[in-house]
């Protein structure tokens, strides 16, 4: 098998453009996410989100229970899992906000 060199290639060069906005640009383009609103607010639509996954795999954990032919246990396998996963992340940012606190308090 022959290989080629970079002198022995030669072609068009292609401008690519950004067609969407979630995909990334260049240095200076910024990526509008359509949501506006302080730290506060997302981090508290974070946390709702987490409260919602772990009521989610509650309920389908009590189906499962009360009628177990409603519900395929997959699907609460999986969601449990999720839930599992999303408590564990939020547990592991809270504690590393406390301890970057804790630095910052410390640092007279």
């Amino acid at each position: 098998m022959a290989f080629l060199t970079a002198l022995d290639v030669a072609g068009d060069t292609i401008n690519l453009a950004r067609t969407h906005a979630a995909h990334l640009g260049g240095v200076n383009d910024t990526i509008e996410t359509g949501k506006s609103g302080d730290f506060g607010a997302m981090f508290m639509d974070a946390l709702n989100g987490v409260n919602r996954t772990v009521t989610e795999s509650s309920e389908l954990s009590t189906m499962l229970v009360t009628n177990p032919d409603a519900v395929d246990t997959h699907d609460v396998t999986i969601a449990l899992a999720q839930a599992n996963l999303a408590v564990s992340l939020t547990k592991a940012i809270v504690d590393r906000a406390l301890q970057a606190y804790t630095n910052i308090i410390n640092l007279r």
